[in-house]
């Protein structure tokens, strides 16, 4: 180690910074980017909270406000009757949770990940040495590494922010699935008596859902249907076509 101690003693001490600074965030992200190559460190499957079919609810509030207050003559006592009532109800129906994104709005990026900022460092440390190295001009090398370390850093949550609008995209909202065309493969009951099953076209996919049909008649096998409702539980309510 005396020729890493003879090396390290001929930097200055802006040289020796930079390198403390650009080393370390280096073997961090070779680290994190061999982890994600092998799989590692990616999150579970994803929930849509925008799929909230069913969720109705009511709250009925019955508040007693009328006061009756009277006063004998000899005002030797009281008689106070309360009696009457108000009534509040409310009704929560329908709710959608959206996904709190707009495509390509840069208020949904999050600069601030792990990510970002060991990209920043990594950037910064290695872009103000060279500059450094250079020029000599400490005050240049650390202006070269913040904007080039800040546009590392937006790229990478501009990568970030693409991959979560792919995941969503590739996310079944079943509210989109209300018009959609279909065909029955287990026979559906009459008069919502029963579930059967339907396959529905969604864009380019063909998915399965359980489904219920308020007609009078029952729906068999290769009936062609139409998507008029979703109930809880996400059962599609079908009329024949």
């Amino acid at each position: 180690m005396e020729w890493f101690t003879e090396w390290w003693g001929s930097l200055d001490t802006m040289s020796q910074v930079l390198f403390c600074v650009a080393l370390p965030s280096t073997v961090i992200l070779l680290i994190q980017t061999i982890m994600i190559i092998l799989g590692f460190g990616h999150d579970g499957a994803g929930v849509n909270p925008s799929d909230t079919s069913g969720f109705d609810g009511s709250t009925d509030i019955d508040i007693s406000t009328d006061v009756d207050i009277s006063l004998d003559a000899d005002g030797s006592g009281a008689d106070i009757d309360s009696s009457g009532g108000t009534e509040f109800e409310t009704d929560v129906t329908d709710v959608n949770y959206g996904d709190g994104s707009s495509h390509g709005d840069i208020g949904t990026m999050n600069f601030f990940t792990v990510q970002g900022v060991i990209t920043f460092f990594c950037v910064f440390g290695w872009a103000a040495l060279v500059t450094y190295t250079l020029s000599k001009i400490a005050v240049l090398a650390v202006i070269v590494g913040l904007v080039l370390g800040l546009a590392a850093m937006f790229g990478v949550a501009k990568i970030l922010q693409l991959s979560k609008k792919l995941a969503q995209n590739g996310t079944l909202n079943i509210r989109n699935l209300l018009g959609a065309s279909g065909t029955v493969y287990l026979v559906i009951p009459a008069d919502g008596e029963g579930k059967g099953k339907v396959n529905v076209t969604s864009g380019e996919r063909l998915v399965e859902f359980d489904a219920i049909t308020d007609e009078k008649e029952s729906l068999p096998d290769g009936t062609s249907v139409r998507v008029v409702d979703i109930r809880s539980g996400n059962v599609l309510v079908v009329e024949k076509v």
